[in-house]
């Protein structure tokens, strides 16, 4: 091993924005704020998601490949019905299937729980 994940950075024109979405989704509290920079992970411990100020980010228009995706995040739900609404309630804007742009328009998809994980719901 020649390292360990510490923060997964993204690109956002509002950080404070991407976070709060993020942090309701995933459950995890905002950590750290100095204006241009937003953390949310499960403490100030904890490796997690962070959001650097980009104001002249080109959101991704996938599926159309003029702008790539750039990044990801796959969302374990236990119910993907449900996950549905309540991230469209967030400010998700549907993209089709179970895949959605965030606020800041960074794809993500919502899957359903592996029966190897235990639920969400009561993590």
């Amino acid at each position: 091993m020649i390292g360990r994940r510490h923060h997964l950075v993204i690109d956002a024109p509002d950080p404070q924005a991407s976070a709060a979405f993020w942090s309701e989704v995933l459950g995890d509290p905002v950590t750290f704020d100095d204006g241009d920079f937003v953390v949310v992970s499960a403490d100030q411990q904890t490796s997690g998601m962070a959001f650097q100020r980009a104001p002249d980010l080109t959101s991704a228009t996938w599926p159309d490949p003029r702008v790539p995706q750039q990044m990801h995040l796959d969302v374990m739900v236990d119910d993907v019905a449900t996950a549905r609404v309540a991230v469209e309630r967030l400010g998700a804007r549907p993209l089709g299937g179970d895949v959605y742009a965030d606020p800041a328009g960074h794809p993500f998809c919502l899957i359903p729980r592996p029966s190897w994980a235990p639920p969400v719901a009561g993590a």
